[in-house]
């Protein structure tokens, strides 16, 4: 395979989001590669909304999943669950008329500031995607627990642990594309 395209996808808004510098440290670990980061903000899923059609970020977010060779999948946890924002990406994705989602290969990761690093929503995460016909790249799971303490100044990890986690699942995922 040429150079493959690795879409980030992360279920955390914010700019300074700990599943988005994670997502960053797992795209440079896993090396030359296209990498294009998804704009989650998107409208709520409304029926009535996609009667009207489908809206343009909805649209680009799944021509982005289309043309991806895979996902990369940070799920912060809000309330010990999967964020809305993560959530209602899925939900939006899974509306295209032919499956963007359907055998698509993802890794997921967690980050949170609490003590089991996004434990709960990363499972939930995983169910959502399984009913989605995702193929997950499986392994140890990444959580980054307490991720305030994880993190340098400049967005990088600093656990070299979880370096090696992520290098691993990374190389799974290189020898999964070819």
């Amino acid at each position: 395979m040429a150079k493959p395209t690795l879409l980030l996808m992360s279920g955390s808004l914010r700019a300074a989001s700990y599943n988005k510098m994670l997502l960053r440290e797992a795209a440079a670990a896993f090396g030359e590669a296209e990498v294009i980061e998804a704009d989650l903000d998107l409208p709520l899923y409304n029926g009535d909304v996609e009667a009207e059609g489908i809206p343009a970020k909805v649209t680009t977010l799944m021509e982005q999943v289309r043309g991806a060779d895979a996902l990369l999948i940070g799920a912060p946890e809000y309330n010990k669950g999967i964020s809305g924002v993560l959530k209602n990406a899925t939900d939006w994705l899974s509306r295209a008329k032919e499956s963007v989602l359907k055998d698509k290969i993802a890794v997921v990761m967690s980050a949170a500031g609490g003590r089991t690093g996004g434990e709960t929503a990363h499972f939930m995460t995983l169910s959502n995607l399984h009913q989605l016909q995702v193929n997950v790249v499986h392994g140890p799971l990444i959580l980054v627990a307490q991720a305030q303490k994880e993190f340098d100044e400049d967005g990088r990890l600093t656990n070299d642990f979880l370096k090696r986690q992520i290098a691993d699942r990374m190389a799974r995922l290189r020898g999964m594309l070819g």
